[in-house]
């Protein structure tokens, strides 16, 4: 071969050819350069681009990334708070009949925690027949005990659940933990969609794949669903805490897909129990409010009295019944990592059911038997704190030092009850675009669950990517990328 057919041959899309899956359960190969069936139409139409497309392609969706203000802040950025997600142009698939699993598993779940969260703030039935220990509850910190006895419109608690799952290495998906507070991503699916429609259109006439599109319209009826029986139609807003929050991109990108005011707390008033808005136009009545606020923040005569960023009196309207508020203030109590290891019996004790979606095997550290287990393997555990969020004040033991294992032996000693523990699992991986070849990058999904009028499961969800090579941390904020999410429509597709 001369150096000009073979300068020609590398710039084929042969990277599939020398990609390597190396021991890890690979999303797109069942081994190295063996296609998984649903995924070969796919490669197919990869491989019959040049190379230096793709990489023109991934290029061109960065750079309308850039354009379309796709981005996260970060909290104490030195090099700035703004930054673009990573993006990269591979899709990862999910086959329709696993979806339809996870979208039983995921409703079942949602099920059982909203009908935990409005027992453990009324008659606490799970406590009272010793299901779940007490001091679990009474002793977390997301626990309000200022929303005892609070009753929700239509009795719906979490009306947006983001549930982060992970694949193992023998195939089985996990759920790694929920998030019933207010949940992130769900703006980049719709964006990635977008992206990949603009970079890919002809991969969409061969690969037929479930929308996501519908999403803000979902979410939308489910929030005007809360008060629609009133005498007129309900008035929607989004509650921000303002322009330097990290998903302040996400929060006005769904209140102007649901064509709804985004507002702050300063725009928001209390008067005669009822929560009004300044507009041009004088002052309108709000009815429901999908907040972005953390419970602490969302109103200082309630909870932090130095707030400055929620509605002073705004629980007393909600106490009456004159707002809708979503997610109801606290949620957050499905959200610690401790209740996480006993959802398995909280579905059991509701539904009289086995999860059909798997938790990961979890080590209380309250539990002393179970603390010294920990203890004594840590180097072989990922330790995380009860409340933390975004990838931060973990111990992943594997990748850990000495010294760092040292540390979280105090830690837990010090504050067993704030800590769990679960093996390290093997990721599955995906290929994802590395200069100019393909190299296997670690996953997870987060799909979006909106409980309204009915149960409606978003087909995918966020596929966060750990971009750095071996890492096992997907977040953003640490420097995680993601993945367009594509659930095809049926198993020929």
């Amino acid at each position: 071969m001369s150096q000009e057919q073979s300068q020609s041959a590398s710039k084929n899309i042969s990277a599939f050819d020398h990609y390597e899956a190396e021991g890890f359960y690979d999303e797109m190969f069942v081994e190295d350069h063996v296609a998984r069936d649903y995924c070969r139409p796919l490669i197919d139409r990869l491989k019959e681009l040049k190379h230096s497309d793709i990489v023109r392609r991934q290029e061109a969706a960065d750079r309308l990334m850039l354009r379309m203000g796709i981005t996260f802040n970060v909290y104490g950025a030195e090099e700035g708070a703004e930054r673009i997600i990573p993006f990269d142009i591979l899709p990862r698939i999910i086959t329709n009949s696993e979806w339809k699993i996870l979208d039983e598993g995921l409703k079942q779940r949602i099920t059982a925690l909203n009908l935990f969260l409005d027992d453990i703030y009324n008659e606490q039935k799970i406590l009272k027949d010793k299901a779940i220990p007490e001091h679990v509850i009474m002793s977390a910190k997301s626990y309000r005990p200022e929303c005892e006895g609070l009753k929700p419109p239509k009795g719906i608690w979490c009306h947006i659940t983001g549930t982060d799952l992970v694949r193992s290495d023998d195939g089985q998906i996990y759920v790694l933990e929920d998030n019933l507070r207010c949940p992130s991503g769900v703006s980049y699916v719709l964006q990635n969609r977008q992206l990949m429609k603009q970079t890919f259109p002809q991969l969409f006439d061969r690969v037929k794949v479930k929308p996501v599109d519908e999403y803000p319209s979902y979410l939308l009826d489910s929030l005007e669903f809360l008060l629609e029986d009133r005498s007129h139609d309900p008035t929607v807003a989004v509650l921000t805490p303002g322009m330097y929050n990290s998903a302040y991109f996400e929060q006005s990108f769904l209140a102007q897909q649901m064509g709804v005011p985004l507002v702050e707390g300063r725009d928001l008033v209390v008067h005669d129990s009822f929560v009004y808005m300044r507009t041009t136009q004088g002052f309108e009545k709000v009815d429901v409010l999908y907040r972005r606020i953390d419970d602490d923040f969302l109103d200082p005569k309630t909870f932090r009295k130095d707030s400055m960023l929620g509605v002073p009196g705004l629980m007393d309207v909600y106490r009456k019944g004159n707002i809708a508020l979503a997610n109801a203030p606290g949620t957050g109590i499905a959200d610690d990592k401790v209740v996480y290891a006993y959802v398995p019996a909280i579905i059991k004790y509701y539904l009289g059911e086995d999860p059909i979606i798997p938790n990961v095997p979890t080590y209380v550290c309250w539990d002393e038997t179970q603390m010294q287990h920990v203890i004594e393997n840590i180097g072989d555990l990922v330790v995380k704190p009860a409340n933390e969020s975004g990838g931060y004040g973990m111990l992943i033991g594997p990748h850990s030092t000495k010294e760092e294992q040292e540390e979280f032996r105090k830690l837990i000693k010090a504050n067993p009850r704030n800590y769990i523990a679960q093996p390290t699992l093997k990721l599955s991986r995906v290929p994802v675009i590395i200069d100019d070849h393909l190299e296997g990058r670690h996953v997870d999904l987060r799909p979006f669950i909106v409980c309204g009028r009915e149960i409606h499961c978003l087909p995918g969800g966020l596929t966060r990517v750990a971009m750095k090579k071996g890492s096992l941390v997907v977040n953003s904020s640490q420097g995680g990328g993601c993945k367009d999410t594509w659930v095809l429509e049926d198993e020929n597709s």
